[in-house]
């Protein structure tokens, strides 16, 4: 396992949530922010290809503002759909009280993008997730907001506080896709490009 730690990786993300879960899996890595426009992608873009798009946008604003020669760089972008609708972080409280409203009861989808970009190869994929959520009162909705503050987080929750303790129904895929980093497939893609 010490090809987890021979080649420096460039995680290109602020996502305390990100950084957990690499850290978690044993590898060694630092932080660079890519500062980007995530509300800006081609408007022909198919929705469910836009956190592919975007994770790639970051990994190559990285690479072109610091030019990391031997390193690989990580980038990921989450996002929240349902009916064809994306659901991105909350601007305000009545936002995330909106967006909350909108997946109470149903059955939506987490899709995370991840790029790898090193000098000779770009390397990008998508893990999907069905999230089922209870119904929530708007009681439990002011509660949630009130105390756990999602303005950070894709589809206003994470599925690492209450929500993800009291108020899902089932999960379908990947656990650690829902929290923004799919670290089984990103672990595969990075031992791929690390041996």
């Amino acid at each position: 396992m010490k090809w987890m730690n021979h080649k420096h990786i460039i995680l290109a993300s602020q996502s305390p949530r990100r950084k957990e879960l690499l850290s978690s899996a044993g590898f060694t890595f630092e932080i660079a922010v890519a500062d980007i426009d995530e509300d800006n992608y081609p408007p022909e873009l198919f929705i469910q290809d836009i956190p592919a798009f975007l994770a790639k946008k970051k990994a190559e604003k990285i690479w072109n503002t610091h030019l990391y020669d031997g390193k690989i760089i990580l980038a990921a972008d989450s996002l929240v759909f349902y009916n064809d609708e994306v659901f991105t972080k909350p601007v305000d409280r009545k936002d995330a009280e909106q967006i909350l409203k909108s997946l109470s009861g149903k059955t939506h989808t987490v899709i995370t993008g991840i790029c790898l970009k090193g000098s000779d190869f770009l390397d990008i994929d998508s893990v999907y997730t069905e999230v089922s959520f209870e119904d929530f009162t708007d009681e439990e909705i002011n509660y949630y907001i009130d105390n756990y503050k999602p303005y950070d987080k894709a589809g206003a929750y994470g599925i690492q506080d209450w929500i993800g303790l009291c108020k899902i129904r089932t999960i379908k895929g990947s656990y650690t896709n829902i929290m923004g980093l799919p670290m089984e497939k990103v672990y595969s893609m990075l031992k791929d490009r690390m041996t």
